[in-house]
Formats: C-alpha cells, structure tokens, sequence
C-alpha cells in the first residue's frame, strides 16, 4: 500500500501527498462519532421534553402526535448520521471537524478541492461502507485499496490526505512578512515558458485546495531556483516570490 498520492497536474509538476491511513481516518471517525451522540442525545431531550405533556394526558391525539414526532426524529438521526459528514465537507472544503482537527482533508484525485456533488456522493455511500456496524465493508475495501480509498471514495473519484501546514512566510528575524520583491541578476531574465508556467498557476491556484496550492507553489519556485540564481533564504514565500518574478516580466514588454 502506497503511502502518497502523486498528482499530474496540466503544468506538468508532479504533486506528492501523503495519503491518510485507516488509523489516522478512523480517528477522526470517532471524534466526529462522539459529536453526533452528543447532538443525538440532545435531539432525544427535545423529543421527550415536547412529548412530556401529551403522554401525561394519554390521549388519542397524543399517539397521532407521537407518530409524526417519531417520524420526525427517525428523520432528524438519519440527517445526523449521513448528513453530517456531507454538510461539513461541502462547506469546509473536505473537511469535518474530526478531520480538519487531525489535519485531514478530501479532495479530488486531480488535487482539486471537492464541491457538494463530491461530498453527498461519498457520504452516501456511507450507508453501504458501514456495513456491519463497525464499517467492515469500508475498511475491508481501504486496505485492499493502494490508496486506502473506500467504495464513496471510488464512486465520487476522492482520497484522502494529510493536509500539509503552509510555512509561515516571515523574515529570518521573524519581524513581519517578506516583500513580495526580487532582483534578479543582471542578465538573467525569466523566459516565457516559465512565465507561461507561472501565469497558468495564478489562472488556477483558487480552485485548488491550500496544501497542493503551497506545494505547487514551491515545486515551480524549485523549477526555476537553479537557472535563476535563487537562494534558499528567498524561497521562504513561494508564491509571492512567484508574483514579484511575473511581474518583473511584465514590465519587460515582451509577449
């Protein structure tokens, strides 16, 4: 089983993730179990508190209530149990707070951050992935898996990653952020390949989720450090360092 997931992306770089593993999934499982009991038994204090008054009178209007109440709260766990997840992915761009607690994050295999259509899918088939209970059939498939995918994350075209932190981008004195500045040296001058490598980063950089965006960032920066003379205590932000050799090259006038 592979511990990383390598990305092509349509500029050619090669992102490697590290995949998150059944442990590291199956405690975020738990914390986000232990939430959904905690607001299922809140759930269940509603429910006998607004059924307290009818069952003291015991009457027939009481069981009709009772029925649709019942009903009602059937609805409500099964939102709570399966809605859950596909709720807090969709908003929190692949995350639960289980997952966005151990650093976990969904995305899609071409590295993009996943939309709702994603995160209802793979949820969905929850249902089939928690069979017996225990998720028998969602572990059995993640380990004969090589990217320990269950079968929501086959049919939703996810995996799951360890979410990488972003460096903070701070002076070597740790005073502030770095300018967003650099001078080349004389003579060297970014070529239009490289500019066109950039351009098409800064096209698509928002739609790509934070740790591939930081990592491809820093590939791109790796690509060009050696030809452009750039020093390791430059690179600390990669992505402004980016920004400032764009527009260097801009101010060139040239196509």
């Amino acid at each position: 089983m592979a511990d990383h997931i390598i990305i092509e992306t349509p500029e050619q770089i090669s992102l490697e993730l590290p995949l998150a593993g059944i442990g590291s999934r199956s405690l975020a499982l738990a914390l986000d179990t232990l939430i959904q009991v905690v607001a299922g038994l809140a759930l269940f204090v509603v429910w006998v508190s607004l059924r307290a008054p009818d069952l003291a009178r015991g009457s027939g209007g009481a069981k009709a209530g009772g029925a649709w109440t019942a009903a009602l709260l059937v609805l409500a766990a099964f939102l709570l149990q399966f809605g859950y997840f596909a709720y807090f992915e969709a908003i929190w761009n692949g995350q639960t707070p289980g997952k966005r607690y151990l650093r976990l994050r969904v995305i899609r295999l071409s590295g993009q951050p996943i939309s709702a259509y994603e995160a209802v899918t793979r949820n969905l088939l929850r249902i089939v992935d928690s069979i017996p209970v225990i998720y028998a059939v969602g572990i059995l498939c993640a380990l004969l898996s090589s990217q320990s995918r269950r079968l929501g994350d086959y049919v939703a075209g996810t995996v799951v990653v360890h979410e990488q932190p972003i460096e903070l981008t701070t002076d070597s004195q740790g005073t502030g952020p770095q300018p967003a500045t650099m001078e080349l040296p004389v003579g060297v001058e970014l070529l239009t390949d490289e500019f066109l490598l950039i351009e098409t980063f800064f096209a698509r950089r928002h739609q790509l989720t934070p740790e591939v965006r930081a990592q491809m960032a820093r590939q791109i920066v790796a690509r060009l450090a050696s030809r452009l003379g750039i020093a390791p205590q430059d690179r600390k932000n990669p992505e402004a360092l980016l920004e400032s050799l764009a527009r260097s090259y801009r101010r060139t006038g040239r196509p």
